[in-house]
């Protein structure tokens, strides 16, 4: 691929080059002769890097999944088009529970956990949280480690077993539908309409790298968003830019946003 080069150059500039690296060599690989090849867990970042690693290869398709619907983390495939087997991404469940009493364990205890087993992040997908426990999605591979190794989150006792993963549950997200008008589309001025923040603290989060557009780090407070983008805020959560509404009659164009929490 001659422009290989080229494509890393592109996503280093937004911290990607490496997961640009280890997707273009998933990709020539299946080249090479390899029926498929499967990424790491990832954020859905990992989706435009896949997608623009494709377009250079035409005989590749892209299948991707995180082990249940509306998963966020991600393992993507890279596939010959010509292979007509079954894809296997490699995804696994583990069921963790606790003494509910212990209810104010977070989604950081559990992955901060996990980690301290000296497992890189990239081998879990989504951690769903629930009363009493939490439904880890990880690599197949090291699943059964987990299951017998993993006995504590900080001094609370846990303990574990696999679950299928149609038993997973998806995450129960809440969901504010602001209606708003904006003076233009630029990221600063929707954001901050979206976040109830002001444009000033918006400005300061672009500068410290903690707001990102579509999974990837805003470029700057005024580049320029549109309906179907995804804002998030460390922190914060993210919102969804659903639909752009009309024009009023000062001429500010009205948007549907969804904030997730």
């Amino acid at each position: 691929m001659k422009d290989k080069e080229k494509l890393i150059r592109y996503f280093e500039a937004s911290g990607s080059g490496e997961e640009a690296r280890r997707m273009l060599d998933l990709a020539e690989q299946v080249v090479a002769g390899r029926p498929y090849r499967v990424t790491d867990f990832m954020s859905p970042a990992g989706l435009v890097i896949a997608d623009a690693v494709k377009a250079n290869y035409p005989q590749l398709e892209v299948i991707s999944g995180g082990g249940y619907d509306g998963a966020e983390r991600l393992r993507v495939a890279f596939v010959d088009r010509d292979f007509g087997g079954d894809v296997d991404l490699g995804i696994a469940a583990v069921a963790v529970s606790w003494d509910p009493r212990f209810r104010l364990l977070t989604h950081r205890d559990v992955l901060g956990s996990l980690m301290g087993l000296g497992i890189e992040r990239s081998h879990f997908g989504d951690i769903i949280m629930r009363p009493g426990g939490a439904q880890v999605i990880l690599d197949r591979d090291i699943a059964e480690f987990v299951q017998s190794n993993f006995t504590k989150i900080a001094m609370v006792t846990v303990a574990t077993e696999p679950m299928d993963l149609s038993e997973i549950a998806p995450k129960e997200e809440k969901v504010k539908e602001i209606r708003t008008t904006v003076a233009s589309m630029r990221l600063d001025a929707v954001a901050s309409s979206g976040f109830s923040i002001s444009r000033t603290k918006l400005v300061s989060a672009v500068n410290a790298g903690l707001l990102q557009v579509n999974w990837q780090p805003a470029k700057s407070a005024s580049q320029t968003v549109k309906a179907g983008d995804i804002i998030s805020i460390r922190g914060r959560g993210r919102i969804e830019i659903k639909e752009e509404t009309g024009m009023s009659r000062k001429g500010r164009t009205g948007l549907l946003i969804y904030r997730y929490k």
